[in-house]
């Protein structure tokens, strides 16, 4: 088991910054591929950025590379989402999740583990 706990989500203005935390905390966790994903009201949930545990492998959704960033602190067992110039179309629930097969990261279905969720929320 995985256990995953979203953190850092909060309303800013448009063209602020946010960063979320994902704590994970179980067995293996350093075998897994890291995501997040977003979901707005009404919408499918999208992948925003996976990154490895244990490798070099960093993925983003092209609509967000460059204003987001991933990145992890294996010591504290916790991947992060910097997200600047932050756009009202950003306002979603982000969560946060753990792929055992780490490939087809954009798919939801590829993670095996999710946790509950941060708001983030972008005045305009």
């Amino acid at each position: 088991q995985v256990q995953l706990v979203e953190s850092g989500g909060g309303l800013v203005q448009a063209g602020g910054s946010l960063r979320l935390s994902c704590a994970a905390s179980g067995r293996t966790v350093s075998a897994y591929v890291m995501g997040w994903f977003r979901q707005a009201p009404g919408k499918q949930r999208e992948f925003v950025a996976a990154i490895q545990w244990s490798g070099p492998g960093i993925w983003y959704d092209d609509s967000m590379k460059g204003r987001f960033t991933i990145s992890r602190d294996n010591a504290k067992n916790t991947v992060y989402l910097q997200m600047n110039s932050l756009k009202p179309e950003d306002t979603a629930a982000y969560y946060c999740a753990a792929s055992i097969r780490g490939t087809l990261l954009a798919d939801t279905t590829s993670y095996n583990y999710w946790g509950q969720g941060t708001q983030v929320a972008v005045s305009s």
